[in-house]
């Protein structure tokens, strides 16, 4: 409960630094005047990135052993994602989803690491499109700024090229502060153990992101933002990127500040960016709909047993 109070005071502290400094009956008449058709789209590629997402922890879980085929996977990343979206101060989604993968019969641990994998390789995905994106548009932000988000996104490719060596080192098995580390890293190589799986996982994770960019994208153009793809796919990973620190509820907040932020250093509107971000956040919550549908349904099968 701490923990949720302390989430949703960050997140009303930044947006009502934001509101201060931008009119926000403005705000609600660039999401009054949004077309219908952007916002359409903008959800049916959330749907489209959670079940691509969902495709990829399936192939990370059959290669770990666990059984059931993609449509399981499907619903409970669904499910997983309408507890993070609409319950984040409670059971959070990856705990769903460890506790519903266990029940296959291979074992909390062995679900959990699993559900980690499945993170990293996202994260990974975020870092590549961004950096991807930076070398094919340099010339966007400031020289400091894109050899920072540079620097992060190979720093964080090369933690877990190394973290994958940690599973050859035997020692590490032998402590029990670095026991999870050895074993978690042993699953990574264990996933990877060739470099087809490697550019296959790999090229799922950025289009899983690209999709989702995509959103964003769509949404962008809808109220007024009108730059090229490729701005959009350079300056919002990096707030993604920042919504994934668990800090704030569902991202609200740390998203809006970020997205600001990083628009207002191409001359963007503060009020268009703000309007796009929080009709952002809103797919977010629609898109995660289907999982408390799926969720209900789940329930109900159990209690008429």
């Amino acid at each position: 409960m701490i923990k949720l109070i302390i989430k949703i005071l960050i997140s009303v502290a930044i947006l009502v630094l934001i509101a201060r400094s931008i009119d926000l009956s403005a705000v609600l008449g660039v999401v009054r005047s949004m077309q219908k058709d952007y916002l359409l789209l903008a959800l049916v590629m959330q749907l489209l990135s959670a079940a691509l997402a969902s495709y990829r922890w399936y192939l990370i879980m059959r290669r770990l052993k666990f059984g059931q085929g993609p449509m399981f996977y499907l619903k409970s990343y669904l499910k997983g994602s309408f507890f993070n979206q609409a319950l984040p101060g409670g059971i959070g989604g990856d705990a769903y989803r460890v506790i519903e993968t266990s029940r296959l019969g291979n074992g909390k641990k062995a679900a959990f690491y699993g559900v980690l994998l499945d993170r990293l390789l996202g994260l990974i995905g975020l870092l590549l499109l961004n950096l991807i994106a930076n070398i094919a548009y340099p010339d966007l932000l400031p020289g400091p700024i894109f050899h920072l988000l540079n620097a992060i996104a190979l720093g964080g490719i090369a933690a877990v090229v190394v973290f994958a060596m940690l599973g050859k080192i035997d020692k590490f098995a032998e402590f029990k502060f670095t026991r999870h580390l050895h074993e978690i890293s042993a699953d990574l190589r264990r996933v990877y153990h060739d470099p087809r799986a490697i550019l296959l996982h790999s090229i799922i994770s950025v289009l899983i992101h690209f999709i989702s960019m995509l959103a964003v994208y769509f949404i962008g153009i809808g109220v007024g933002l009108n730059y090229g793809l490729l701005t959009f796919l350079v300056l919002v990973p990096p707030v993604m990127l920042l919504t994934i620190a668990p800090i704030s509820l569902a991202g609200w907040g740390v998203r809006e500040g970020g997205m600001i932020g990083l628009f207002l250093l191409i001359g963007a509107d503060k009020t268009l960016v703000l309007s796009m971000s929080v009709l952002y956040g809103l797919i977010l919550l629609a898109a995660s709909l289907p999982g408390l549908y799926l969720f209900l349904m789940n329930r109900q099968k159990s209690e008429s047993k």
